[in-house]
């Protein structure tokens, strides 16, 4: 991923030198548990050491980047080399070592889903009593409050950080068992030591390579996190409109230059940037997906794709969390917008409360709905006050009951306390 979006911490776990240190630390675990090294070819082991540099040399000759790892390491080991990549195959390591870079990614990624979740959470709570809009269509429906709008995105952050968790946790999962799978060299035993030493599971069947249902089943769920930061990037959006402002992402006033043109614009760049790199995840989901057929025990149609979609996927989603924070901690609420768009329609939204009223009094519904539906229409239209033209009507309905707005808020409380603790 482009700098531009790769965080410090995150993009460390992704460097070169970092995958081939992943490589050395199943390379020295295995050879620990090897039978033959004695104690000082184990510290010689252990003392190896290699550079990028030096392996990418090398590859040079080999066209094989874990065989140049282990030429140079075992170079670096003296005649102790003998003993690195003993019995093991390529996929031992490079699968085994992608675990251990998965499950330091998904650290930060669990981390910041979790954060995210608790600052919606607080916002809900927050506004759980500041009455605004609510829109179906893009239309306004009928009141609600900002809090209840802020519990269902808090709710989503939840489930998409239990799901993470979940994905992350289950693709800490390395494999030794050699080639196709069958531990002819070393046995299962040696596979459960060393993954032991590195704190992962074991795949139980994994011919050869740790089945990619695993990786994708974690680009899924971080294409499904990203999907639910879109959501949520998508309605600060369209509440910051000029027609609408009820909500500003945060802006930094006298540095930060909405446009290079006019002077005046505070544009939505926070989300609009999350809207557009959530697409990217979605494309490396589908990645993830197509990875998954191998070929019999194995083949490499995954490695290049893997290579590109794995660094990349986590370093975007750590990036639009953290932006998605910094919206959900500092966005500006006009509550007093809110209350001012409430009556944009002139009482329209209060339509389906007229209409209950009227079916109580004995109405039939058809009829009910036409005259509520020919009010509220003149009432937007004209201007007048729906409350008004009901009035006028003389209908027979207790107004003050119906035109309560307290009416749409009175569970509010109870939807937020849902959000657990």
């Amino acid at each position: 991923m482009i700098a531009r979006y790769t965080r410090p911490e995150m993009g460390a776990i992704w460097t070169d030198q970092a995958k081939m240190e992943a490589w050395r630390q199943v390379e020295v675990a295995a050879a620990e548990e090897l039978d033959g090294p004695t104690e000082a070819e184990l510290e010689a082991i252990r003392n190896a050491t290699f550079t990028v540099e030096a392996v990418q040399e090398r590859e040079k000759v080999t066209d094989h980047d874990v065989a140049a790892f282990v030429d140079v390491l075992a170079a670096s080991a003296g005649p102790a080399g003998r003993w690195i990549h003993f019995g093991l195959t390529s996929s031992d390591v490079l699968d085994t070592a992608l675990a251990l870079q998965l499950r330091a990614a998904g650290e930060i990624i669990v981390k910041g889903a979790w954060d995210l979740y608790r600052a919606l959470a607080d916002q809900a709570r927050a506004h759980v009593h500041t009455v605004c809009t609510g829109r179906t269509h893009g239309v306004h429906a009928e009141p609600t409050t900002f809090g209840i709008k802020l519990a269902g995105f808090a709710m989503e952050a939840h489930r998409n950080a239990q799901r993470l968790e979940r994905a992350f946790e289950q693709a800490a999962t390395g494999a030794l068992s050699g080639a196709v799978g069958t531990y002819a060299s070393l046995g299962p035993d040696f596979e459960a030591r060393v993954l032991a030493r590195l704190g992962l599971r074991a795949e139980p069947v994994s011919t050869q390579v740790v089945p990619r249902d695993r990786h994708a089943e974690v680009l899924s769920a971080i294409a499904l996190a990203g999907a639910g930061l879109e959501r949520f990037a998508t309605e600060i959006r369209h509440l910051q409109r000029t027609e609408v402002r009820e909500v500003e992402e945060p802006f930094r006033s006298g540095r930060q230059k909405g446009s290079s043109a006019m002077p005046h614009k505070r544009n939505p760049i926070t989300t609009e940037r999350i809207t557009g790199l959530a697409r990217v995840l979605r494309g490396y989901a589908q990645t993830g997906l197509e990875d998954v057929a191998l070929w019999h025990e194995r083949d490499i149609s995954h490695s290049g794709a893997e290579r590109v979609v794995l660094p990349d996927a986590t370093i975007l989603l750590d990036y639009m969390q953290s932006l998605a924070l910094r919206i959900a901690t500092g966005m500006v609420v006009h509550a007093d917008r809110m209350r001012a768009n409430l009556d944009a329609t002139h009482g329209a939204l209060f339509s389906q409360r007229v209409l209950l009223a009227l079916v109580e009094t004995g109405m039939t519904r058809d009829e009910a709905y036409r005259i509520v539906q020919e009010d509220a229409q003149r009432a937007w239209d004209t201007g007048t006050p729906l409350r008004d033209l009901i009035a006028a009507r003389d209908l027979g309905i207790d107004l003050d009951a119906t035109f309560d707005l307290g009416r749409y808020t009175r569970f509010a409380e109870e939807i937020v306390g849902r959000l657990p603790a």
